[in-house]
């Protein structure tokens, strides 16, 4: 009964479902490379080759039929494929930078017309703190009192 439940929940993530809708998205993709690569790619070669369809070209050794037209069209299908993600993928990126800069020229205005917001004041290290046991001051990062000598916790900033 766990495993039913563990798999339920590893299949429902939402990685998971992601990565499955990117197979099915990127098989439907193939499909519409290969089809521009065998219907109009080759056969516009053709035209510069002299008719010649590359998509059936075979060198036959002795017995066996080496398939290099088919060969040649996978090639071509792959390129075009990762030519497509690599122009998507920088699309992508040039569209997170333009954003990010939108994000901090914001802050920027809103810093200026209000001053540092709460939460960037609140991140801002202290120098000081002051020891438990003898109520000295002592720097933020000290693990030790250098006045009773006694260990101090280590503080986090929130």
């Amino acid at each position: 009964m766990g495993f039913i439940k563990e798999f339920k929940e590893f299949a429902l993530k939402g990685n998971v479902m992601d990565m499955a809708i990117g197979l099915v998205i990127g098989s439907a993709f193939q499909s519409i490379i290969k089809s521009l690569v065998e219907d109009i790619i080759m056969p516009f070669t053709a035209i510069f080759t002299g008719n010649v369809d590359y998509t059936n070209w075979v060198i036959q050794v002795s017995n066996v039929n080496i398939k290099i037209g088919s060969f040649l069209t996978a090639v071509i299908n792959f390129l075009i494929i990762a030519l497509s993600i690599f122009i998507a993928l920088k699309c992508i990126i040039r569209i997170n930078k333009r954003l990010e800069n939108m994000n901090k020229e914001v802050e920027g205005k809103l810093e200026r017309k209000f001053g540092k917001s709460k939460r960037q004041k609140e991140c801002v290290e202290p120098e000081t703190k002051v020891c438990p046991h003898c109520l000295s001051e002592v720097k933020y990062k000290a693990t030790r009192c250098p006045y009773c000598t006694s260990e101090l916790e280590v503080e986090k900033v929130k």
